[in-house]
């Protein structure tokens, strides 16, 4: 190297052969072209590990549920959704890969085999159906625990004593788990999702020797060495950790450290940890699916403090169907949804649900969505900004390249806020000249240099530089709808009688009233009522009650609230609209919870004008 400057190259046309003959060789991209033609994209040329750049998946759960619905998965649902994935097509929307999520698999057949009589002829058409219109499909397990699935006599000497999972490091599960991925790899699966992981896991001798912390070590080093070992033979596979491998999903009211820490490690063998199914966050919203992008978008920001690049974090967000899995949403708030999906920075996007619910405007808004950001996810960058969403405070996401930025904000409090937008680089030009993209319906932020101010609960995405121009607008959404003003109302709730609060307090002279519930257990922290998921289950509204009366009579407070949550609520709201209410004479308000135990509640009240 000391001689280099001495050395004086001449690049002959002869030389210039040899030069690019070496670099082929050792498997690197010449940028220039070759021959008149340009140089493909190719993955395998590029540095490992991992993914190489943003993928799509679409993920057939929620438009069927057999944990909490009775829907289902079939060869005909599988079949249609993959028809749907096709036409979309059509409109532009892309997908990279079809998941097959949850109990595709005979109980008794080892993973080898499809389910009985909603698969009678295998997966052999829906993989070969994949593959035909450019899909990569893939695979959902439980790893090592037995969900709907019976111990094979392979897997017996690796059993706990509870006969529930099986330990990694001892007989015959790991070995035999590691040919069945290489068996379906064999015949065309090219993602794998591992969910319901048990590191606690192992036979009663091991129990009865060995310390829980040596028993959770040595199962994780068994699969991660095991893991390590598939990629290296598979290169071109995709595997994402779901439950087990790391974080505390239940709430958002609940502080870091994670209590169960997430080991980095994982990231040597997987492209994405996921960051907690769709659920309400313990912030309170009138619209309960506002209160469901919180949550995802905390949890997000959870992971990411835990070091979990942004890229590597799978918020798992998007659901769309009329299952219990999803508390029975359809479509409602789909937009903000998906764009804030992306917004998070994940490199695995993955959509679930019913996709024929989507018509061809809608579609043709999604391939708009998913071409924004193509290359502000490829080629740029995405950071986090603000307070923490679980702790109400305003946020948001910003990503960026080189010829601007998008930044989607988020105000989860009940009070109008301003929120900075910063420089997210300080090779980045100054944020001036920006354009409001999207908005909820209601309230109209108002967008000055850096800055916007939104309404109560309100989302918007802001675009600079080349995405300050219309051709990138993305409209309102109208199912979200944000008060035009608000304000507290003073009001003194006293306890009534176990577990309820009663104030009165004068009906406002214009606008409605929001009545806002919070439940806290002994600790101080939202606590969260879990009456039964669905189908089988309780409604929330019948545990955590609002109610009003004016002159002796109901009122009637509309909700969304009351719905089949599987995942537990923290919160109550409700808004009684001015035309039901008489001027000059008090309301009572009552909110209490059925809880057994003694519950503290957080009551307040607002007036708010549309």
């Amino acid at each position: 190297m000391e001689n280099f400057e001495k050395t004086r190259f001449v690049f002959t046309p002869a030389r210039i052969g040899r030069v690019a003959f070496l670099l082929l060789a050792l498997g690197l991209v010449i940028a220039a072209p070759l021959r008149g033609r340009a140089q493909e994209w190719n993955p395998q040329r590029l540095g490992e590990p991992l993914l190489r750049d943003p993928i799509w998946v679409y993920n057939d759960w929620s438009a069927y549920d057999e944990l909490s619905d009775r829907i289902p998965l079939t060869e005909e649902l599988a079949m249609r959704e993959l028809a749907q994935i096709v036409r979309l097509q059509k409109f532009g929307v892309h997908f990279d890969y079809y998941m097959m999520d949850a109990f595709w698999f005979d109980p008794d057949g080892a993973y080898r085999q499809w389910r009985k009589p909603n698969w009678p002829n295998g997966p052999a058409q829906w993989i070969a159906e994949c593959r035909k219109n450019g899909i990569l499909p893939g695979l959902w397990f439980s790893t090592n625990t037995l969900v709907k699935i019976n111990a094979a006599p392979q897997w017996q000497d690796s059993l706990n004593k509870n006969k529930g999972s099986m330990s990694f490091y001892e007989g015959g599960f790991l070995p035999d788990f590691m040919t069945v991925l290489q068996y379906w790899y064999d015949r065309g699966i090219r993602m794998f999702k591992f969910d319901f992981v048990d590191f606690a896991a192992a036979t009663p001798p091991s129990e009865n020797t060995e310390t829980p912390q040596e028993i959770s070590g040595r199962n994780q080093n068994a699969f991660r060495e095991a893991l390590l070992k598939f990629r290296q033979k598979n290169p071109d596979v995709i595997l994402e950790g779901f439950n087990g491998f790391g974080g505390d999903v239940e709430s958002t009211d609940l502080p870091l450290p994670f209590q169960h820490p997430v080991d980095l490690r994982w990231l040597e063998v997987f492209d994405a940890l996921y960051s907690g199914d769709p659920r309400p966050s313990d912030v309170p919203e009138m619209n309960f699916w506002r209160s469901m992008d919180i949550y995802s978008d905390h949890m997000v920001r959870q992971y990411e403090r835990s070091f979990l690049p942004l890229e590597r974090i799978d918020s798992t967000a998007f659901m769309i169907g009329n299952t219990g899995t999803i508390y029975y949403r359809k479509t409602n708030a789909w937009q903000g949804m998906l764009l804030l999906m992306v917004a998070r920075g994940g490199w695995i996007n993955t959509i679930h649900g019913n996709l024929e619910f989507l018509d061809v405007q809608q579609a043709r808004w999604f391939a708009k969505v998913q071409s924004m950001y193509a290359p502000l996810q490829a080629m740029g960058r995405t950071k986090t900004f603000g307070g923490t969403p679980g702790e109400v405070k305003p946020y948001g996401f910003g990503s960026f390249d080189t010829q601007g930025a998008v930044f989607t904000v988020v105000n989860p409090g009940q009070t109008v806020e301003e929120i900075e937008m910063p420089q997210l680089s300080r090779v980045q030009q100054p944020l001036s000249s920006g354009r409001i993209l999207f908005r909820d319906a209601g309230f109209k932020p108002i967008l000055s240099g850096n800055k916007i101010t939104l309404g109560p609960g309100q989302m918007a995405a802001v675009g600079f530089g080349t995405y300050a121009n219309a051709k990138h607008d993305l409209g309102i959404q109208e199912d979200v709808r944000i008060p035009l003003s608000i304000r507290p109302v003073a009001a003194q709730f006293q306890s009534a009688d176990s577990n309820a609060v009663l104030a009165t307090i004068p009906p406002p002279a214009e606008g409605d009233l929001r009545i806002i519930l919070q439940q806290r257990g002994k600790d101080g922290r939202l606590m969260r009522s879990w009456p039964g998921g669905p189908p089988d289950g309780v409604h929330v509204g019948k545990v955590l009650v609002l109610q009003a009366t004016q002159g002796g009579k109901s009122i009637r407070i509309e909700i969304n609230y009351d719905k089949l949550i599987w995942s537990g609520l923290s919160w109550a709201v409700g808004e009684i609209r001015h035309a039901a209410m008489h001027a000059g004479e008090p309301i009572t308000i009552r909110c209490s919870s059925t809880e057994k135990n003694s519950v503290t509640l957080d009551c307040k009240i607002y007036a708010v004008q549309y």
